[in-house]
């Protein structure tokens, strides 16, 4: 009887290990930007997109101009930093979206107010 728990134990482990594996993998990776990366006027880049919790947005850019900045809506209305709002500098950051809505601005003086800011909204 013991040596039949063992193998269930083991099978709902490897099931388990399996449903994770999946739901990692179909997530998709998007490049803020596309080929222009993240820049000025970049605002509209997410219209026509569908987002799901999990999937990868990469911001690209040249970190002496510019970085990223994850806000709330009021934040990104304003184009104002809060203090202690969890910021990126690389140049090469990778941020996984979390269902609902998703803001993010340039940090930099007048960025975001340029047009440096994107809203994502995930199903």
């Amino acid at each position: 009887m013991a040596q039949g728990r063992g193998s269930v134990m083991k099978c709902m482990a490897v099931t388990l290990c399996l449903m994770v594996c999946l739901k990692t993998s179909f997530a998709a990776t998007f490049t803020v930007g596309d080929a222009s990366g993240w820049s000025f006027g970049v605002s509209t880049w997410t219209n026509g997109k569908s987002f799901k919790a999990g999937d990868v947005l990469e911001f690209k850019y040249d970190q002496a101009f510019h970085d990223v900045v994850v806000v709330d809506k009021g934040a990104y209305d304003s184009c104002i930093v809060p203090p202690g709002a969890p910021k990126f500098q690389t140049g090469d950051d990778r941020v996984t979206l979390k269902k609902g809505d998703n803001y993010f601005i340039c940090g930099f003086p007048g960025h975001c107010a340029g047009g440096m800011k994107i809203a994502a909204t995930v199903a």
